[in-house]
Order: C-alpha cells, then sequence, then structure tokens
C-alpha cells in the first residue's frame, strides 16, 4: 500500500526531517499483523507519548485563559477538549483516516472502533511532530488543529465534557428529583461477541433505549436519546 505521507505533512503545516516518524505515527498494529515483512513500527509509543504533550499543552492553554477556575473545573475542560470524540472530529478534519496504515478488517470499519483508532492517531501524530520538531511545533499543531477550532465557550456552556450518562444524570436530578436507573432488556449474540439493549428509566417510566457491545456503551447511548426525548 503507497501512501504520500508526503502530503499529509503539507496539509498539516508540518516539515518532517524524518518522515518515517509520521509513517509510524499513522501506522495501525493490525497493519503489521498482516503485514509482518514491512518492516514499520506501529503508533502505540508514538500515542503515549503525543498523549503526554497533549495533556501538558492544553493543560497550559487552560491554566492562563481561566485564572479563577480551580481545578476540578479545570480537569473537566481539559476532558472535554481531549477525549476521543473531540480527536475524531480533529482527524476529519485532517483527513487523517485517509492515510492510515490499516488491516482489511480495520479499514472496512466505520463505527466506535475506527473513531477510537482516528482519535489515538491524532496523539501519534502530535508524538512524531514533538519527537522530530521540538516542543513548540507540538504546541502550534495542537494550537492550530485542536485549541483553535474547538469552541471553548460552548463546552463550558453545554457541559459537554460530561458524558451522556453523566449529564442526564445531572439533569434528572435538577428538573426531577429522581436518579435515573438502567435495565437491561435483551442480549443477543455469543459471548465473545454479546450485543446488549438497555433502557433507561426515571422511576418506573421508561424514557429511552440504546443498544451497544458492552453495557456501559448501551448505557450511554440511552442516556444521548434520554436527553434528546426530554430536550435536555
Amino acid at each position: 500500500m503507497t501512501v504520500n505521507f508526503e502530503s499529509l505533512a503539507d496539509h498539516i503545516g508540518v516539515t518532517f526531517t524524518d518522515m518515517s516518524l509520521l509513517r509510524a505515527a499513522c501506522t495501525h498494529r493490525s497493519f503489521l499483523n498482516e503485514n509482518k515483512g514491512a518492516g514499520l513500527e506501529h503508533n502505540e509509543r508514538l500515542e503515549f507519548l503525543g498523549d503526554a504533550v497533549l495533556e501538558l499543552v492544553v493543560t497550559s492553554f487552560l491554566y492562563r485563559k481561566y485564572p479563577k477556575k480551580n481545578e476540578g473545573e479545570l480537569t473537566a475542560y481539559r476532558s472535554a477538549i481531549v477525549n476521543t470524540v473531540s480527536l475524531t472530529k480533529v482527524a476529519e478534519r485532517i483527513g487523517l483516516g485517509d492515510f492510515m496504515l490499516l488491516s482489511k478488517g480495520e479499514a472496512k470499519d466505520t463505527g466506535r472502533a475506527r473513531s477510537v483508532i482516528v482519535a489515538n492517531a491524532v496523539e501519534a501524530v502530535i508524538g512524531a511532530v514533538y519527537l522530530d520538531q521540538g516542543y513548540n511545533a507540538a504546541a502550534n499543531f495542537i494550537s492550530k488543529h485542536i485549541l483553535e477550532v474547538i469552541d471553548i465557550e460552548d463546552i463550558v456552556k453545554k457541559k459537554a465534557w460530561l458524558d451522556a450518562k453523566s449529564l442526564f444524570q445531572e439533569k434528572a436530578q435538577e428538573k426531577a428529583g429522581v436518579t435515573p436507573t438502567y435495565k437491561t432488556l435483551k442480549e443477543t449474540g455469543p459471548d465473545h461477541g454479546k450485543h446488549f439493549t438497555l433502557g433507561v428509566f426515571l422511576k418506573d417510566v421508561q424514557v429511552a433505549t440504546g443498544s451497544g457491545m458492552s453495557k456501559q456503551e448501551a448505557e450511554q447511548k440511552a442516556a444521548e436519546k434520554a436527553l434528546e426525548v426530554k430536550g435536555w
């Protein structure tokens, strides 16, 4: 598989000295499983490094931007900026998915698993920029492709750092005076590939249902729908 990583470098505005770092950032472990003789490195170490750089840059940015916010609030804002959903959007904006080296199976996946892969790859790219060009270049990349395109004030206003389940619980307690409960409505599939459908209830009233490959995922889906149903 031939991928023009020079094109990606141009697109993200970074001139790499060692282009193999960017290639490694875009190489998923699954690709190496199918191409054992490719002589490539997968991106998990770069992801580990990039995650730390991203957290430091975002933390520093928030510390300066919100001098009166406490540690808990700043931590919450940071979580909203660097979570999988936000980083997946970053990957989409820079077209990172078009440059990923994946197994045939992973390449066909368009669900949450693919979102996690490209979100992790964003962190790996940050790690690659840091190693090749240094901290300032990595900070510039994060500022340009993440901080400058995320509406921080909107995140604060909408409490977007809260996951759907946490937000629905907060709203339910505030507006209805009750804590939501979740019940498993259906389980299908073999043990290694179960699919769950759960309902979310306010007292005895079912507000919405959600499905997923784990109970936690199904709860989040149910909470997302419940927020829509209630207009919260």
